[in-house]
């Protein structure tokens, strides 16, 4: 099982990083169109994403123990998304061996404060500031 689901992850993570470049070549990260930006159903869809992400958030809460890592980690899920989510799931999957029961991966507590969290969220900081429209 930790083999499979650390492929899957493997295949998540490639795939955003592909769509998201892809996309971000083809226009400016907040360059939505009205028409887009308030169609029900894209608010609908990211009234979805976004408590996923915070469901996601609160299992990462309760692995890390530090305040420090629990922030990094809500600001690099909230602004990354499923890139975040992937990385923090592979960074835990490949923190048990290939023979591990997927319970440690799942109730495992983490000390210290994350530097992977902490680049991640300085990362989306970055890109979101960077995707802001220039006046």
């Amino acid at each position: 099982m930790i083999l499979f689901l650390r492929a899957l992850f493997v295949v998540i993570i490639a795939t955003m990083l592909w769509v998201t470049s892809w996309a971000s070549l083809q226009c400016p990260l907040f360059a939505i169109p009205r028409d887009v930006f308030t169609h029900p159903w894209f608010i609908a869809t990211l009234f979805d994403a976004y408590w996923g992400f915070v469901t996601f958030y609160v299992w990462v809460a309760f692995k890390q123990t530090s305040w420090i890592a629990k922030l990094a980690w809500f600001f690099a899920i909230i602004l990354l998304g499923n890139l975040a989510m992937s990385a923090y799931c592979l960074r835990e999957l490949f923190r048990v061996p290939r023979d591990g029961r997927i319970a440690d991966v799942l109730t495992t507590r983490r000390e210290g404060i994350s530097k992977l969290g902490v680049a991640l969220a300085v990362l989306g900081l970055t890109v979101t500031l960077l995707g802001l429209p220039r006046r």
